[in-house]
């Protein structure tokens, strides 16, 4: 088994162009109170009342991070020795987006220059918003930084929370981990090296281990004593009431809290007076928590099997959950009697075949085969590409033992993904599955399936494959080991990277 502790990532499938027109820093954004949005539900007087409250706090809303003393993100590396790599090379286009960072971060105190023993290489980014995040390859420094197993929160009992609201804001920190400064000999150990020489950090970059848990730390010490009212999960903070008045006074609460502590508020992030939102991979408020169809998408949109390869991609899926189906055999016979050795392999389509199937749907999507999550229990994601889609389910042991699906994703690939490498796929798939995934997974410990042996590679890539290295720095906040299984025991994720595409029947 490969162990992997894997910058918080917007990775998408489109990062083969060099580096896109008009990249610059984000902090260069204006970002102030005016961008604040407002629900559409609100009347005329809520909104003025929203407009006073914000502009009383306009220095809290700003792109550029504030700076607190409540917290220290500290790198205990126990007795290991100072570990240097050497800067990956760029391209002169690359250079200058580096020169542009490292100019705008010393401005704003980010980093500093530094004469450290360690030293991490630079990776840059491109966004689908035209700006880069500046990421570090801290995969080194990592492996021997001890964990921090401080407590991510349940994401159940915030949903729960918030279910109940009629009136909810969400507040989201800018650039929430730059707002966290590092003790010294932590930023000894945050250095990193470019073709300009050698700097280090004065506050907490992205990618390294245990930041998770020092910013929910702080977040938690920022919202004590407001639980009836105010949630974290990292950098999105809710505030939820059920009456419009106790909600002004509510916000009012925490803006208070966070100007203390020093921190700012991206304006145009924030959601201000909504009657539902979307938080934590779920739409919640007005006395009801509705996860994403999302998550059972995959099923649900599942097109009618063309070919006798399609029908037995369909029961691959549902028969590995045959256990929890009483009389599945039954249930799925007219799918079965399509994949016999006799039938041709454009398949006949009756109406029986089609009741068959809409049962078999019905079933993966509810009791007893789909499981909600339990945020007491390790995950585990199990993913799979084929030539022309990816797939991934999110597993977790039930009260018999047995691994239940909890969220089922696929993803068609593009014609130009389509002609990626397999290792590139299999890859790609991981990225997609743990973005989707992240409200479950993200500062949690869990374990990941897949039947691509090569992967063993995502710990040590180096620059020769830019799409890979950045992608497995993309994944660098996960916590996980990866364990290799057969492709015969992978059944699930094989059939949902297969589904999402129409297939030749010859």
């Amino acid at each position: 088994m490969e162990k992997l502790k894997v910058c918080q990532f917007t990775a998408q499938g489109g990062d083969d162009a060099e580096w896109p027109e008009r990249v610059y820093y984000e902090g260069k954004c204006a970002g102030g109170v005016e961008e604040v949005n407002l629900s559409m539900t609100l009347g005329l007087m809520q909104r003025q009342q929203i407009q006073e409250l914000c502009t009383s706090y306009a220095p809290t809303f700003s792109a550029t991070p504030g700076l607190t003393e409540r917290a220290y993100h500290s790198i205990d590396t126990g007795n290991a020795h100072p570990i240097r790599v050497q800067p990956y090379r760029v391209s002169p286009q690359a250079k200058t987006a580096i020169e542009r960072e490292i100019q705008d971060m010393l401005q704003m105190g980010v980093i500093r220059p530094s004469e450290s023993a360690w030293a991490s290489p630079v990776v840059l980014v491109p966004k689908p918003d035209g700006e880069i995040r500046f990421c570090l390859d801290y995969r080194k420094l990592n492996a021997v930084t001890r964990p921090d197993n401080y407590p991510m929160p349940r994401t159940d009992e915030l949903l729960e929370k918030l279910g109940r609201a009629q009136f909810i804001s969400i507040l989201d920190l800018t650039k929430g981990y730059w707002q966290v400064p590092l003790d010294e000999s932590a930023k000894e150990r945050s250095a990193f090296i470019t073709h300009l020489g050698l700097y280090e950090f004065n506050v907490l970059p992205f990618g390294l281990r245990n930041a998770p848990a020092t910013f929910q730390r702080l977040v938690d010490g920022l919202l004590a004593g407001l639980g009836e009212y105010a949630v974290a999960y990292l950098d999105d903070v809710a505030i939820f009431s059920d009456s419009w008045a106790d909600h002004l006074e509510h916000l009012q609460k925490v803006l208070e809290r966070i100007r203390e502590a020093g921190l700012t508020v991206k304006a145009k992030k924030c959601q201000i007076g909504l009657n539902r939102v979307t938080y934590l991979g779920h739409q919640v408020g007005q006395g009801t928590i509705s996860p994403l169809q999302a998550k059972v998408d995959a099923i649900q949109k599942w097109p009618v099997p063309k070919s006798k390869k399609q029908v037995q991609s369909f029961l691959g899926l549902a028969g590995y959950y045959r256990r929890f189906v009483p009389h599945y055999s039954q249930i799925a016979a007219p799918l079965t009697d399509l994949t016999k050795k006799k039938q041709p392999n454009a398949v006949q389509w009756t109406g029986n075949c089609q009741k068959a199937f809409n049962k078999l749907k019905a079933t993966l999507m509810s009791d007893p085969v789909l499981r909600a999550p339990d945020f007491d229990k390790p995950f585990l994601v199990t993913t799979d590409a084929s030539e022309r889609g990816v797939g991934a389910v999110l597993m977790q042991k039930g009260p018999d033992q047995e691994f239940h699906p909890v969220v089922f994703l696929s993803k068609k690939l593009s014609e130009r993904e389509s002609n990626w490498s397999v290792t590139e796929k299999e890859c790609y798939a991981i990225v997609y599955a743990l973005e989707k995934l992240r409200p479950y997974v993200w500062g949690r410990r869990f374990h990941l399936q897949t039947d691509h042996a090569a992967l063993k590679w995502l710990h040590t890539v180096k620059e020769t494959n830019k799409k890979l290295l950045r992608w497995s720095l993309a994944l660098q906040d996960f916590d996980f080991d990866i364990q290799h299984i057969s492709g015969a025991s992978n059944k699930v994720a094989d059939a949902l990277s297969r589904e999402s595409f129409p297939e030749s029947t010859g």
